[in-house]
């Protein structure tokens, strides 16, 4: 079940908003085991054994909490906690990969038969960072098993992210407080969500799997570039969506989970670009990886290390397959050119620059997102050649022309989306009280409907990030 299909919309969602309101605010503790129950079948409808897992993980970082504030106990515990995530998400994420590594060494391994679990790099790092941060700070342990299982299987954030401390929802989880206000901003968020990912990410997979789908001897150099550009409008408008409606259905249950896109394709540098893209990610990384290391308080060697190493688990992160681990080092290499050689923008630069500055940094990001679409890096490098009209001529040279006319209002409509258009026009309608009020409002009822028709009249097309 997805947040983007008939049976969440009208079925789930409805009666469990139904169930959970029917209760007095009073029993705080009765809504959270409704929306608890709601979460795990939420993910038990991937598969009982997924099921399995996401107890099993429950009560691994409840233990591993209550351990690591027991003085004689915390580092083993906190080492055991870590180690047990890890196992877990390196038995079910990469067992497969490291066995593949092992055959091309020479070695006769049977490759083991495991599906992936939905989410279970999101909702493992959450498990960690709550012990970590139980370990750092013994005052947000939390005793109650309940609570916990509820905070690791939130079902608004559980499969695709954003990914959340406990300590940020914690109070909301104790003694939240649901308003109409949080309520009507909620479904007005998810509506613009699911818009993204209905009338926008949705058409542009259907460019980009045309294209990369596409031999590269039958490829053009334009329909390349045509490709990569719907590629990287995809994913960002199918993760994007993903996380506004994850924001929004925490309003409709009185949590309020951070922001994780900052319209990164109007960033100048790649620094810039992962501040405003997957924004939880790289602050988990940055707190629980990063930092620990030294970060750069330990001279431009160590700097240079952690980089790589944070960088490389990244690409690890998001897939078990060498395209992910070079997409990794690709931008490792990059923020690292940028810090070490003094290419980062500076204050009094001639504003036209700034132009330069930018097609730049998109130039390496459409890079980067060949390596992340492609299955190996033999074809990236081949969709690369092509792009660059070092390839061969391909036997249809209208092809990107062809998906641009076919789908030019959701290229337009996909570029401006990609710009602060939003803040612009919160501004502009400021200057009448009632368009500020209804104008989002009605905007989001009118995507909704469009969303509805493009539901019924389109195909299954999941989240891109589910596979993470």
């Amino acid at each position: 079940m997805v947040f983007s299909s008939f049976t969440f919309l009208f079925y789930f969602l409805p009666a469990l908003l139904a169930c959970y309101y029917i209760l007095p605010h009073r029993l705080r503790q009765g809504r959270n085991l409704v929306l608890l129950g709601a979460s795990l079948f939420f993910y038990g409808c991937a598969g009982t054994e997924y099921l399995k897992l996401m107890c099993v993980s429950i009560a691994l970082n409840y233990i591993g909490g209550l351990l690591v504030t027991r003085d004689k106990l915390r580092k083993g515990a906190l080492a055991l906690a870590v180690a047990g995530n890890l196992a877990l998400l390196g038995w079910f994420k990469y067992a497969n990969f490291t066995v593949e590594v092992l055959h091309g060494l020479g070695a006769a391994i049977p490759l083991p038969e495991i599906t992936l679990p939905v989410g279970i790099s999101f909702f493992t790092f959450q498990g960690m960072s709550y012990v970590i941060d139980t370990y750092r700070d013994r005052g947000v342990c939390q005793k109650n098993p309940l609570k916990l299982a509820l905070y690791i299987s939130l079902f608004p954030q559980l499969v695709a992210g954003p990914i959340v401390r406990y300590t940020d929802i914690a109070a909301e989880i104790d003694a939240g407080r649901e308003n109409l206000e949080d309520i009507a901003d909620g479904f007005q968020r998810f509506s613009f969500g699911l818009a993204k990912k209905m009338l926008l990410a949705n058409p542009m997979a259907a460019v980009a799997n045309g294209l990369f789908g596409l031999p590269l001897e039958a490829l053009s150099a334009s329909g390349a570039w045509v490709g990569a550009i719907a590629y990287a409008l995809q994913i960002y408008f199918d993760f994007s969506g993903y996380s506004d409606m994850a924001i929004g259905l925490g309003k409709l249950f009185g949590f309020h989970f951070a922001e994780n896109f900052n319209y990164p394709y109007i960033s100048r540098s790649v620094t810039e670009f992962w501040r405003r893209w997957h924004i939880s990610l790289g602050s988990w990384f940055r707190d629980y990886v990063y930092i620990p290391l030294g970060g750069n308080r330990r001279g431009k060697g160590k700097q240079i290390r952690n980089i790589l190493i944070v960088w490389t688990l990244t690409g690890l992160w998001h897939g078990a397959g060498w395209t992910f681990v070079f997409w990794g080092l690709w931008y490792a290499l990059l923020l690292l050119a940028e810090k070490l050689l003094g290419l980062l923008p500076r204050e009094g630069e001639p504003r036209w620059f700034s132009l330069f500055r930018w097609l730049g940094t998109m130039l390496a990001v459409l890079v980067g997102w060949v390596f992340f679409r492609a299955e190996t890096l033999g074809g990236a490098l081949g969709y690369l050649k092509v792009m660059a009209g070092l390839g061969a001529a391909g036997t249809n040279q209208g092809q990107g022309f062809y998906y641009l006319l076919e789908y030019w209002p959701e290229f337009l409509v996909g570029l401006l989306g990609c710009l602060p258009a939003k803040s612009w026009l919160e501004r502009r309608v400021k200057r009448d009280g009632r368009l500020e009020i209804l104008g989002p409002k009605i905007l989001a009822l009118v995507l909704f409907a469009l969303s509805y028709v493009a539901l019924i009249t389109g195909s299954f097309n999941p989240f891109i990030y589910f596979r993470f």
